[in-house]
């Protein structure tokens, strides 16, 4: 596998938002290029969980986690969800890995039809053509026959469902351990190396 790589990153408007956040963080952290795209429920979203604003324009949002998270320009791109020239909207371009996290029902759905009726769909919608690896957290309990189809069709189409469901047997102190313990599931499958919390067997009594 090359390094680094060129992670496509979603943020949708289901609840959920720490995660997503904490993903780009250790994405970035570890030297990963990230393409991000967030939809305008998910500006809500992050306000409401977080109080975080994310402005409207994806210049300003660049610049602005370029600045938090300390990242040079050529390490994150943000593409509007209408940017249809952006590279992530070809198979021509696709990046190596995506995760929609948090994923709503909704683009759940979408990707699953093969909608593609914005840029986040239609990056997912490569991913699959491209057979690359694609990651949705969905975010909502409990799940529908409706949602749990869905998830079947994607999931035979080769990408990876992996809900928020955060385990106990670390001994989390905190709201953060708990966030963590996913990031670091995601970050197993997209094959980036971190240091959230040990693994399974290496420290647990």
């Amino acid at each position: 596998m090359k390094y680094p790589q060129t992670i496509t990153l979603a943020f949708t408007g289901a609840s959920g938002m720490p995660y997503g956040i904490r993903l780009l963080e250790v994405l970035l952290a570890q030297g990963q290029i990230v393409n991000l795209l967030y939809s305008q429920v998910a500006q809500i979203v992050a306000q409401q969980e977080m109080k975080l604003t994310l402005p409207s324009r994806a210049k300003e949002t660049a610049a602005f986690f370029r600045q938090k998270f300390s990242v040079p320009d050529n390490q994150l791109h943000v593409f509007g969800r209408e940017e249809w020239f952006a590279s992530v909207a070809s198979g021509s371009n696709p990046a190596d890995a995506m995760v929609v996290c948090p994923c709503t029902m909704g683009t759940l759905a979408a990707v699953a039809g093969g909608l593609s009726q914005n840029l986040i769909e239609r990056a997912a919608d490569v991913m699959l053509k491209e057979n690359r690896p694609l990651i949705f957290v969905p975010r909502e309990t409990p799940f529908s026959i409706i949602h749990l189809e869905n998830m079947l069709k994607l999931a035979r189409s080769g990408a990876v469902i992996l809900p928020p469901n955060p385990g106990f047997y670390h001994h989390p102190q905190s709201v953060q351990d708990l966030v963590d313990f996913v990031v670091a599931r995601i970050l197993d499958h997209l094959q980036v190396p971190h240091t959230l919390m040990p693994r399974w067997g290496d420290h647990y009594e």
